[in-house]
């Protein structure tokens, strides 16, 4: 049955429930802790990843180890600890470059349930997958960043400010290329590889990964 107009003529307008039209909500999963063993880069490109995809599922708390990997894991198991059930996860965000102790580190991060997604060389390897394939050794920070700078102009890791406009729209292929490289656990032996995926997958909605 037609509805019956009003007398200017105009339909009487349908009114949709107020649950149909709220969004979807849940209740955010215990934060993640992720601690950087840099102090720069890495965590500004967590938090402009963060911004981006706004997941409010899950809630990642950021900090800063600027040391060496065996103090970086050392420092994420004792925060962990100190909060008791707090944190969900704990990760560490290392990199090979040429630290002495690395093995140790990863032994240690296993010995204490510690999740480490390390890039082999350097973290520039994973910024770098974000804009094309690489398999080729990379001899260090310095060559990562001759292949990094021709897709981020002047970048530094010494730099204070970091444009994450640069890998907003790419983070999902850097995630397809590091993929290929290694097994996951296996960085350490696979130059280049990185393990950032496994992170990212943690804390990226699972919309945006299909």
């Amino acid at each position: 049955m037609a509805r019956q107009p009003k007398p200017d003529g105009r339909r009487i307008p349908r009114r949709e429930s107020t649950l149909r039209r709220r969004p979807a909500h849940r209740e955010p999963l215990p934060p993640i802790l992720v601690v950087c063993g840099a102090k720069n880069t890495e965590p500004a490109y967590l938090r402009g990843l963060l911004a981006s995809v706004d997941n409010r599922a899950v809630d990642v708390k950021i900090r800063i180890c600027a040391q060496d990997p065996v103090s970086v894991v050392r420092h994420t198991a004792t925060e962990r600890d100190k909060a008791g059930d707090h944190y969900h996860r704990a990760w560490c965000v290392l990199d090979v470059d040429e630290f002495a102790h690395l093995n140790e580190a990863l032994r240690l991060a296993e010995a204490e349930n510690v999740e480490v997604a390390l890039s082999n060389p350097c973290f520039e390897l994973w910024l770098l997958l974000h804009h094309r394939a690489h398999h080729a050794p990379v001899a260090g920070y310095q060559q990562a960043k001759r292949h990094l700078v021709t897709h981020h102009p002047g970048y530094s890791k010494a730099a204070r400010e970091f444009d994450f406009g640069h890998y907003r729209a790419r983070w999902p292929d850097a995630v397809e290329h590091a993929r290929k490289l290694a097994k996951p656990g296996e960085e350490a032996k696979v130059n280049p590889s990185s393990g950032m995926w496994r992170l990212i997958q943690e804390i990226v909605p699972a919309h945006l990964q299909s």
